[in-house]
Formats: C-alpha cells, sequence, structure tokens
C-alpha cells in the first residue's frame, strides 16, 4: 500500500471510530463546560484545542480561529470538562513473566472511573516497565509513579543495606521510597538521611520504634493511611503492642489523648507532609459489614473469582477472630475522619487515595468510595478534586504540566456528563476522556469493562 494511501485511511478510521487514537492527535473538543479547579467557577461553552499531546489554546464558543475548522473536531455535547482523578495509594499488580494482560486490565478499570495518575506505593521492577510502556504508548493507561520496593525490619537487614536499597532505587528510576513497619531509628535514620542525599521522596507507614514524630522530623513525605498518629496520642505506649491494640492501633481508639493532636497537626504542617487517608480500606477491610456483603457488589465482577475469595478469606479471619465488632470499629472509623478534617481545616495537603487493589477495593471503583467517604468527613467537592489533580502535581513538584486544563498542559482531562462540584455522583459519570492526547470514547471504555467482565467469567 502507498505511504499517502496509507495515511488517509488512518485518518479516516481516526474520524470514523473515535475511540482509536489518531496519528495526528490533534483535535478541538467543543461544547464543554471547563472546570479550572482554581475555585468553583465553570467556564460556560468552550472549546479545548489539543496539539501533540497538549492543550495548546482554549477558546469561547464564539472565539474559535476560522482556520481550525478542518482539524478533527469532537463534539463534548455540553459535558463538563475536569482535570481527571488519581490514585495515589495503589498496589499494581507486578508480572515475574513479561506478561502484562492483568496489569492492562486494571489500568483499564483506573481510566474509566476518570484516574489519570496513579501512585504505586508496592514496588517491582516490573513497574518500571509498565512506566515505560505507557510512556511510549504500547499499553494504555494513567501516567505512573512508582515506589520502590518495601523498605521495612525484614528487608533492611542494617543500616547499610538500607542505605544502599535507597541508592539502587533511585538510580533504577523509582519516583519515590516505600517504608513498612519494624525500622528501628538506626535504620531509619540511615534511609532518610540518604533519601536526602540522593533527593527522591519517602514515606508510608510508620514504624513503632520510630514514631509519628521523628518521621515528621526527618523527611517523612507523606503518611499512608494517615498511620501514626492514633500511636502518638496514647500515653502508654506498652499498649501499642498489635496483639493488643489490633490492626492499626484500632482498639486503643478510646484511650487516645486529643489534646496532644494539634501540635502533631502544626508538626505536620511545618515538616510539609502529606495525608494519604485511604478511608475506604478501613471501612471495607476493617469495617464492622461483613465480607459476604462487600463480595455480592456489582463491581467484584471487575476482578478474578481468586481475588475476591482471598479477600474474603482476609476479612473473615479478623471477624472470626471478634476483632470487627461494631462496637470496636465504629468509634475508630469516626476517629479517622475527625482526624482527617482536623488536619483538613488545618491546611495539612491530602492526596485521593484508597489502597487499590486491597480488601474490597476494587481499582477506580474504590476511589468514589473514598470520594464518598471524604465528603462525610467534612471536605468540600472543589477541595476533593483538588486532591486527585492539582495537589498530586504540587507533590511531585510538577505543578502546571499536568492536574489542570490550561493552556500548555498536558492534555489530560475527563468529560463527565454532569457538574461534579454539585454532584460529586457525577464523577461516576465518565462521557470520554483525553490522555496526554489521545482521545478515548466512553464507547471504548465501555468495551473493556465488558471485556475484563467477561474474561472473568471464564476463568
Amino acid at each position: 500500500m502507498k505511504p499517502l494511501i496509507l495515511v488517509f485511511l488512518i485518518s479516516v478510521y481516526g474520524i470514523l471510530y473515535p475511540h482509536v487514537p489518531a496519528m495526528a492527535q490533534e483535535y478541538l473538543v467543543k461544547n464543554v463546560h471547563i472546570l479550572t479547579l482554581n475555585n468553583e467557577k465553570v467556564l460556560d461553552n468552550h472549546t479545548i484545542h489539543v496539539k501533540d499531546g497538549k492543550i495548546f489554546n482554549i477558546y469561547p464558543v464564539s472565539g474559535i480561529p476560522s482556520g481550525l475548522k478542518r482539524i478533527q473536531q469532537i463534539d463534548g455535547k455540553g459535558t463538563f470538562a475536569f482535570p481527571g482523578l488519581a490514585e495515589m495509594h495503589s498496589h499494581i499488580p507486578i508480572t515475574e513473566t513479561g506478561d502484562f494482560s492483568y496489569i492492562q486490565d486494571v489500568m483499564w478499570l483506573y481510566l474509566a472511573n476518570g484516574i489519570l495518575n496513579v501512585r504505586g506505593m508496592i514496588g517491582h521492577s516490573s513497574h518500571l516497565e509498565l512506566k515505560k510502556k505507557i510512556e511510549k504508548g504500547e499499553i494504555i493507561g494513567p501516567r505512573i509513579f512508582a515506589a520502590g520496593q518495601s523498605l521495612n525490619g525484614a528487608s533492611v537487614e542494617s543500616p547499610e543495606m538500607g542505605e544502599r536499597m535507597v541508592r539502587d532505587q533511585h538510580a533504577a528510576g523509582f519516583d519515590h521510597l516505600k517504608l513498612h513497619p519494624g525500622l528501628d531509628m538506626t535504620r531509619f535514620l540511615t534511609i532518610a538521611k540518604t533519601a536526602k542525599e540522593v533527593d527522591i521522596k519517602f514515606g508510608g507507614h510508620v514504624s513503632l520504634d520510630v514514631g509519628l514524630e521523628n518521621s515528621l522530623q526527618h523527611g517523612y513525605k507523606s503518611a499512608e493511611h494517615m498511620d501514626g498518629y492514633i500511636e502518638a496520642l496514647i500515653e502508654d505506649k506498652s499498649k501499642l503492642d498489635p496483639q493488643i491494640a489490633g490492626p492499626f492501633s484500632m482498639l486503643l481508639v478510646k484511650e487516645v489523648d486529643m489534646s496532644k493532636l494539634p501540635s502533631l497537626v502544626q508538626l505536620t504542617l511545618e515538616k510539609k507532609a502529606w495525608i494519604a487517608p485511604t478511608l475506604t480500606l478501613f471501612e471495607r477491610f476493617f469495617g464492622y459489614i461483613p465480607a459476604d456483603e462487600f463480595r455480592l457488589e456489582d463491581e467484584m465482577k471487575y476482578m478474578p473469582g481468586i481475588q475476591v475469595q482471598q479477600w474474603v478469606n482476609q476479612k473473615k479471619l479478623l471477624e472470626n477472630q471478634g476483632v470487627l465488632k461494631e462496637d470496636n470499629v465504629k468509634p475508630y472509623l469516626e476517629f479517622r475522619q475527625k482526624l482527617l478534617k482536623t488536619l483538613y481545616e488545618a491546611g495539612v495537603p491530602i492526596l485521593l487515595s484508597s489502597d487499590s487493589p486491597q480488601v474490597f477495593n476494587v481499582p477506580g471503583f474504590s476511589i468514589h468510595n473514598e470520594i464518598k467517604s471524604m465528603y462525610e468527613a467534612g471536605l468540600s467537592p472543589l477541595d476533593i478534586l483538588k486532591t486527585g489533580s492539582k495537589n498530586v502535581a504540587v507533590y511531585f513538584e510538577r505543578e502546571g504540566e499536568f492536574g489542570e486544563i490550561s493552556i500548555g498542559a498536558d492534555a489530560d482531562f475527563v468529560l463527565l456528563s454532569g457538574n461534579p462540584l454539585s454532584n460529586l455522583g457525577e464523577l461516576k459519570n465518565v462521557r470520554g476522556l483525553m490522555l496526554r492526547g489521545q482521545w478515548i470514547s466512553q464507547e471504548k471504555l465501555t468495551s473493556e469493562l465488558k471485556r475484563i467482565e467477561e474474561k472473568n467469567i471464564r476463568k
């Protein structure tokens, strides 16, 4: 086939089937209402000009230059454009064989729910390969930020090993370090010192021997799950034995000294640390609603049956031990909501995060559960949307590059049927999205969800 004819056919194919990326990647997305997220103001009836993967310009409905009429046009039909959401605490699946098929399914689950940025928080070398494949267009998926392999009491056998692991992960290209429990002060301080030397962000769980205050003082960038706060509010540290305190010290919630909280919040602010709340993880995994109720939720059809059964087994283990009685759990969940609201009202920056795929947290879908919980805790719709867009760019020191609909930013945005500032439920009504200049239609997203559902039925 002659090259000229081939180019023509590809161009026409892109127009007839808008879910297939056209090679030129230049579009006019017309008839959309734009949420800038600078405030609650909406730019009514605008056109977004996408070119070379960037937002080239933004025009009012009557201001489109006449010379652009031949550019491929996408009719937004009055949808609302916003910068998309993020999952900033993901356990991205791994592959040891180079087969990315399941991982790619997970990426589609995120995209179908309007999630354009994902931070992996349990690292593996295959995540770096996934990141490269997405950047090259070999796999369609959200922008990936990858944390390295866990640094914890078992994996870091000595301070010297901790230093070596930090330097190796930085050299490999990971974006973040993930710390898990079990570190003593000596190993922790070595990790923190080395991370600062090579300039890589670190955060995660808070080791009991280190504590929240030391973690913040020595550079924790993000406190995952709001970990460490309840332990810091307990006067008698001898009770923090997990066998006594329960998961995440939840059984000690009635003993917290709330008079200590203001100083912890102030320290969090002074050290410019961030919070990744993952409210929904605790409501579903450690909550008092039984496993058999969650397993029947419609979104479970997008996960392999063996995975759902593993989640059931994990939760039922705690149920059978009597840990998840409502009398135990309800005060703890109420404390977490109060803690989040206190941090939020003080101005501590927050990252949208649900911890997925994790027990009954289906990728993408769990973010909507998280958003509902954040709203119930007292966060405004505008600020919730920022936690999954602008805040992500600020966190990674790439403000203006993504996370906003502005001239020069990456062409990343989602079209919704209604305004999420008026009704956060509209975030579920994705009508298409632009992914770094690649248009993905609602039909394509729906077909991928259907494919994944059918794949799980066959297994």
